[in-house]
């Protein structure tokens, strides 16, 4: 096992330190600029110097590895990163070549992007961020990474993920992924490496997935936009825990709204590889981006969810009242971007109801079975295969480890029934809270806590889903988006959460477009500044 204690906690570096860290030729964005900054770059703005000359595919992809280069294992050490594609220079110049020929290829068009290791990339490792996986190769392309590519987009690599993406963004694959606005804290997880990737300016895009709050959680604590869209529209087929499971469902992240609606463009669509994406059909729009409404909020009715229901939450401690003091400014902003609030709101028996959830194991070794035999090199066939691994134990925790050589238990048929009709009980309670109150959305802080300590993650108990709230993955067929909402007075990112109807994705990025509009929250973390190339000797 790793001495996860020396790994952890670095001392937080001096401006000196991160300049000598920075790759040879490049110095602190005060010299000569380049032909594009990379820092919070868009689509738009990278596919437009495309057009005009002054980029091409092959200088975005490495100016984005000179960053990870001088801040994912140097510098302030964020590890976000689990592995580069050897090809990204290669796939460039592909399509370099190829716009000269006849323009862009297609809506993607040399968009770096990062991908969860749990989401299979023919020619990369899936490690699951765990060394049990670590030579695990997958021999096709995920349905959405394969659509990326049809779209003319760039894997630039696999992001971090907490071990057999259960939990925080800790794996014996990698040691930890740091929160690049405070080293010393945790990116959220699963899909953390997504979160601080983006965060950090190491790509234009990334994927994530979520079964509890794994996609809204890093996308919160690390300033960044995330969402889980309606469990239906997005295949899940080439990753781990996908169908027949309900929870699980793939998810775009990006450092703007914009950019995550042309995302979700190129992700949705009919999959008979995965049954539940014919749930979908018929919801699927000509493009998301015609939603983008800066003025979304004028007129619009938004209910405010003020009852605290994350996870082991204590509403009457310091941290959750600085993310609260933040969470009644955001109120505030969306009153004055032209909303009619409707505050508070009240969910019938929400809590009891949310307690009723339980996991259906069934289902989940079934998706194992079908996981593993999408790849016919794989050498695992099932959960056996990987109890008998003899580098089982390594798995951080070790629990981990005991939730594998223990025997399956089956569903319990009788709990799951209760929990299906609890969540039939609850979607029907508030869909009517939304009717009688004629709410386009309902808003609710996305992590009603700070992001926790690295070192209170690491060691028992284990604190790290402090305050994480998972409303929308106990209903499945709804739509989440989380948008950065500001920092409280310990400079940690805050969200807030627009929840919607099933299929809702249109409303919702019309709410949050305009919210981020109205307040430009997202500032890039101090950890990592922009790097240029050196003025000219």
């Amino acid at each position: 096992m790793k001495n996860w204690g020396t790994v952890i906690f670095p001392v937080l570096l001096t401006a000196a330190s991160l300049v000598a860290s920075v790759p040879q030729g490049y110095a602190q964005a005060n010299n000569k600029p380049a032909s594009i900054q990379v820092m919070e770059t868009s689509i738009d703005a990278i596919q437009a110097a495309y057009k005009t000359g002054r980029l091409t595919a092959h200088q975005l992809v490495q100016d984005y590895l000179d960053r990870i280069s001088a801040y994912d294992k140097q510098g302030p050490k964020i590890n976000a990163i689990i592995s580069l594609n050897p090809k990204a220079l290669e796939d460039a110049d592909r399509l370099d070549a190829a716009y000269k020929k006849s323009g862009l290829t297609g809506p993607m068009h040399g968009i770096p992007i990062l991908v969860k290791d749990e989401i299979d990339v023919a020619g990369l490792p899936t490690t699951l961020g765990t060394v049990v996986f670590k030579d695990y190769k997958p021999t096709r392309d995920s349905f959405v990474v394969e659509q990326l590519r049809k779209a003319g987009a760039i894997i630039l690599g696999k992001t971090t993920l907490s071990e057999y993406a259960a939990g925080d963004t800790f794996g014996s694959m990698f040691g930890v992924t740091r929160n690049p606005y405070d080293l010393e804290r945790t990116v959220g997880g699963s899909s953390g490496g997504s979160g601080a990737a983006l965060a950090a300016n190491f790509a234009t895009l990334a994927l994530g997935e979520e079964t509890v709050a794994s996609i809204r959680r890093p996308g919160g604590w690390n300033a960044v936009v995330a969402m889980r869209p309606t469990s239906g529209l997005v295949s899940r087929s080439g990753m781990w825990d996908g169908y027949p499971t309900d929870f699980a469902s793939m998810g775009p992240m990006a450092l703007n709204v914009a950019d995550l609606a042309r995302l979700l463009d190129v992700m949705v669509g009919y999959d008979p590889e995965d049954p539940q994406t014919a749930l979908g059909v018929g919801h699927k729009q000509a493009s998301y981006t015609q939603y983008l409404d800066r003025n979304g909020l004028k007129g619009a009715r938004i209910g405010i969810l003020r009852e605290s229901i994350g996870n082991t939450s204590e509403p009457d401690s310091a941290d959750f009242k600085k993310v609260n003091d933040v969470f009644e400014k955001n109120v505030a902003e969306l009153k004055a971007a032209g909303a009619t609030i409707v505050d508070p709101i009240v969910i019938p028996n929400l809590k009891p109801l949310l307690a009723k959830r339980v996991a259906d194991t069934t289902a989940s070794d079934e998706a194992l079975r079908l996981y593993l035999g999408r790849n016919p090199n794989s050498p695992f066939k099932n959960r056996q295969d990987i109890a008998n691994s003899p580098l089982l134990d390594q798995s951080f925790p070790l629990s981990k480890r005991d939730s594998w050589t223990a025997p399956l238990q089956p569903t319990d048929a009788a709990k799951f029934g209760d929990y299906l009709k609890a969540r039939g009980q609850l979607m029907t309670a508030i869909l009517k809270v939304m009717a009688d109150n004629r709410l386009d959305a309902i808003v609710h802080k996305t992590v009603e806590h700070q992001p926790t300590l690295i070192k209170d993650g690491i060691n028992p108990p284990y604190v790290s889903q402090k305050g994480v709230p998972s409303l929308n993955t106990f209903l499945v067929f709804v739509s989440s988006i989380t948008v950065p909402s500001g920092f409280t007075t310990d400079n940690l990112p805050v969200g807030i959460t627009f929840f919607g109807r099933p299929y809702s994705e249109p409303e919702l990025l019309k709410l949050g477009y305009a919210y981020e509009q109205a307040t430009h929250h997202r500032v890039p973390p101090k950890t990592t500044p922009a790097l240029v190339k050196a003025a000219t000797q």
